[in-house]
């Protein structure tokens, strides 16, 4: 059993519907996906899903619509669908006329901008045939969505702790009512699950995932790292508040000849400014900058040991990094914080605890042993276990199985 066996679908509650199973006579079955995400070049877990998704329901990602002061300037006054080179051609994105901004208040105004919105996205699905609407949100945000738009199946997947506090708070009143009002909830990490999938009788714990081939594949060194010297520690994602910084910052003045190299997009978090900045002064420490999804899969191959180096607090008590499984599918050593998520992982991830325990760990991480044949296929195929394609076959399955208990009539 993997570490995170609980990814399993649970079984569903009724017997489920022939037409439902994927047969030829399976009711065409439209996907409709809100999140505070535009599309672009930097792929997260819903692009990852959605994308994967497509190749089974036709799926319609519905782009951010722009604030009411910039509408006009926009100017778009019909909505726009448009297929991605090198998607399926059932994922289309959809942007919004502009006479249908967001606005704050009053509230009705919001809420019917809202509903217009999504209701053109639904027209655009029936028109493709769709009998089965399925409203897929993503954030909390967007929790007035499942009000505005009639559908058959409402989910919502939480891939993340919104608040991002350091500090646990009482559970925001407008996700409560959203977890206990939509079909189906997913979420990616056991302690998420605990916290919040157990508010709805339809919850299902779906870990994230990799493109496995994407990261696994050799590939040749990026050219801004080919000049820096071995070895290499690795963090790939962004660089942000919630990284332990001033651990980072003692293990890199102990150990001159270690290389520390960053690849990702820097957040706009003032508070660590500082600290970078003494870092970046470092000859031995590399921010290489923030690379598309397609180049940044590039990375982590090379370096000796990956790191996820996160402060420890009631906020990444919640996460399941991304990049755990990026890593692993490289084959390479990984060293990490404790994370409630890597419980029972550890002859996967070699767990420290402050500068001491990091530098020995990584320390063992650089011996040859650690990249013995057997341990990088374990690691391997524990990253193979969790292709997106795989994670997506599972959503679908609980999409159909929860749509199938519906015409059922099962609760």
């Amino acid at each position: 059993m993997t570490f995170d066996a609980l990814t399993a679908v649970r079984p569903s509650t009724g017997s489920q519907s022939a037409s439902f199973a994927g047969g030829g006579n399976e009711p065409r079955i439209g996907i409709i996906s809100v999140s505070v995400d535009t599309w672009g070049a930097r792929w997260n877990s819903r692009h990852q899903v959605l994308t994967r998704l497509a190749r089974q329901f036709p799926v319609i990602w519905v782009n951010p619509a722009p604030e009411w002061r910039r509408a006009a300037s926009i100017g778009r006054w019909r909505p726009r669908e448009r297929t991605i080179g090198g998607l399926p051609n059932n994922f289309v994105v959809h942007d919004s006329s502009t006479l249908t901004p967001i606005v704050y208040r009053p509230r009705w105004l919001s809420n019917a901008l809202l509903r217009a919105r999504l209701r053109r996205a639904r027209a655009s699905l029936v028109r493709r045939g769709c009998t089965h609407i399925v409203l897929y949100v993503w954030h909390v945000d967007y929790a007035d969505a499942v009000s505005a738009l009639p559908s058959e199946l409402s989910i919502y997947h939480i891939y993340d702790e919104y608040s991002h506090s350091e500090h646990e708070l009482p559970l925001d009143a407008a996700e409560e009512r959203l977890v206990r009002s939509v079909g189906q909830v997913f979420t990616v990490s056991p302690t998420m699950q605990a916290r919040k999938g157990v508010l709805n009788h339809h919850s299902t714990l779906i870990s994230n995932g990799v493109d496995y081939d994407a990261f696994a594949t050799p590939v040749p060194e990026p050219a801004d790292i080919g000049a820096i010297p071995h070895p290499r520690l690795g963090y790939t994602g962004y660089v942000k508040k919630q990284i332990d910084w001033d651990m980072l910052l003692q293990l890199a003045r102990r150990r001159p000849d270690w290389s520390f190299v960053f690849v990702g997009a820097r957040h706009v978090h003032p508070e660590i400014d500082a600290v970078l900045a003494r870092l970046d002064a470092l000859p031995n420490v590399h921010f290489l900058g923030e690379k598309p999804t397609s180049e940044l899969s590039r990375y982590p191959q090379h370096f000796d040991v990956c790191l996820m180096p996160y402060r420890v607090n009631d906020y990444t008590k919640y996460i399941y990094p991304l990049k755990l499984h990026e890593y692993l599918a490289t084959g390479r050593p990984i060293v990490s914080v404790p994370l409630p998520a890597l419980r029972g992982a550890e002859h996967l991830v070699t767990i420290a605890r402050g500068a001491d325990e990091w530098e020995q760990a990584i320390a063992r991480q650089l011996e040859p042993a650690a990249m013995d044949a057997d341990r990088q296929r374990e690691r391997r195929a524990e990253a193979r276990s969790h292709d997106w394609s795989m994670i997506a076959d599972r959503i679908a399955t609980v999409i159909r199985e929860r749509l199938a208990g519906s015409e059922a009539g099962v609760p």
